[in-house]
């Protein structure tokens, strides 16, 4: 395989086209990837292949494998750090009803309350009925620009932890991401390992949440 060569990649309900090699032999052998859950095909062609059909890929997914039953001994949702709170809820806004579907089943297997919302609309609805603990925040929304929503996050009182999610994030925003006030950023594709890495780089002080239930604003 060349080492310049491009992929389709299925995931899904999503299509990420013109994936270069090296990104996603990294995706696989970080477990971003897994078997079972993707297909490829070279860019522009129409062979599209399980990942564990391709010869040239099988000695990443062995390596996921070993990799992989190596985190879940280390990880852990139990501890956000000492005189950190514990993240419990977790609101996922984003369009991608499979992957909100995926990466809440299995946060919700660790002991997380997850909570979805695929519009603007629907993220400003739950936060009127109550404040999660964190905020995964997709940059593209059907009704709104993700940036958009963050500003109004970041004027409420107390402003929630939010993580900003995108497949195509660009330097110039995240510039403007961080200077909004995002707590972090996860590359698409990303799983639920992904997530509690953030979730433990970030936690929340004690006493930075209101009571639950607290306005949040139109």
């Amino acid at each position: 395989m060349k080492a310049d060569a491009r992929w389709d990649i299925k995931l899904g309900g999503s299509v990420y086209h013109h994936v270069p090699n090296a990104r996603l032999r990294r995706w696989i052998k970080t477990g971003k990837i897994k078997v079972g859950e993707a297909v490829v095909c070279l860019a522009d062609s129409s062979d599209w292949r399980k990942l564990e059909d391709m010869d040239d890929l099988r000695p990443l997914i062995k390596l996921q494998a070993t990799a992989s039953k190596k985190r879940k001994r280390s990880l852990s949702a139990e501890k956000a750090g000492p005189g950190r709170k514990r993240i419990q809820s977790i609101l996922l806004i984003d369009d991608e009803k499979d992957l909100c579907a995926l990466l809440g089943n299995a946060l919700s297997s660790r002991g997380f309350q997850m909570e979805y919302a695929h519009t603007r609309g629907e993220a400003l609805k739950c936060l009127a009925g109550r404040r999660p603990d964190l905020i995964l925040l997709d940059l593209s929304l059907p009704d709104g620009d993700g940036l958009a929503l963050l500003s109004h996050l970041r004027k409420t009182r107390p402003a929630p932890a939010v993580i900003i999610t995108t497949a195509f994030g660009s330097e110039e925003v995240r510039s403007e991401a961080e200077k909004l006030g995002a707590s972090g950023f996860l590359d698409k594709p990303y799983d639920e390992e992904d997530v509690i890495r953030k979730i433990r780089k970030i936690g929340i002080p004690d006493g930075q949440w209101g009571p639950r239930g607290a306005e949040t604003g139109g």
